[in-house]
């Protein structure tokens, strides 16, 4: 993949966290048991397999729009962008905002909330892993179109509507968001003992 650079290190930057997303997610939960997997530090709170859970569903969830994005690009013919590439405060925003450690909690939206039964350590590193593989053809697509100019419409409001060079680089950081969240259940005490509720 070439190395367009922008202020978010460039769609190859993407790419290459998707991959290490399912290579660090994979060593996470290496000999972890199912009750650990499903383990939460406190009610309400999201369990290891959860957290990898909701970056497999949620990344499925948006890959329409990037489709669409990437198809409007591909019919406007827009010329690859140059390096340097710079995107709208929103985009900034929306990376930024998602960089761990968290600043602050945010809700998330009903569409992307994770599974809530019990979950099985096979199936949840089979369900990232195939869904890092589409998100990762999706990124090696977002090379050929001006991902400058190409707009991604979110599926939960068409009021954010972000670049798609951006939009990819804040599923790289919403990966890193959740992963970072992830280890933090597994260093909470008690992980593992008997579920608080």
């Amino acid at each position: 993949m070439e190395e367009h650079q922008d202020e978010f290190g460039g769609v190859a930057a993407c790419a290459r966290q998707f991959e290490a997303t399912t290579r660090e997610a994979a060593a996470l939960i290496t000999g972890m048991s199912d009750a650990q997997l499903n383990w939460r530090p406190a009610p309400g709170s999201w369990s290891v397999g959860q957290c990898l859970m909701h970056l497999a569903t949620g990344s499925d969830a948006v890959l329409p729009a990037i489709d669409r994005a990437i198809e409007k690009g591909r019919a406007k013919g827009w010329p690859v962008p140059v390096s340097p590439v710079r995107f709208g405060w929103m985009a900034r925003l929306m990376v930024t905002s998602m960089e761990p450690p968290p600043r602050r909690p945010m809700k998330t939206w009903p569409m992307f909330e994770p599974p809530t039964e019990v979950l099985r350590r096979d199936d949840v590193i089979r369900s990232l892993t195939a869904a890092r593989d589409r998100l990762l053809e999706r990124t090696r697509q977002a090379e050929t179109v001006n991902y400058r100019k190409a707009i991604v419409v979110s599926p939960v409001s068409w009021m954010f509507r972000i670049p798609l060079g951006g939009y990819l680089a804040f599923l790289a950081a919403h990966d890193r968001r959740h992963l970072y969240q992830a280890r933090q259940v597994t260093a909470a005490p008690g992980f593992g003992a008997s579920q608080p509720g």
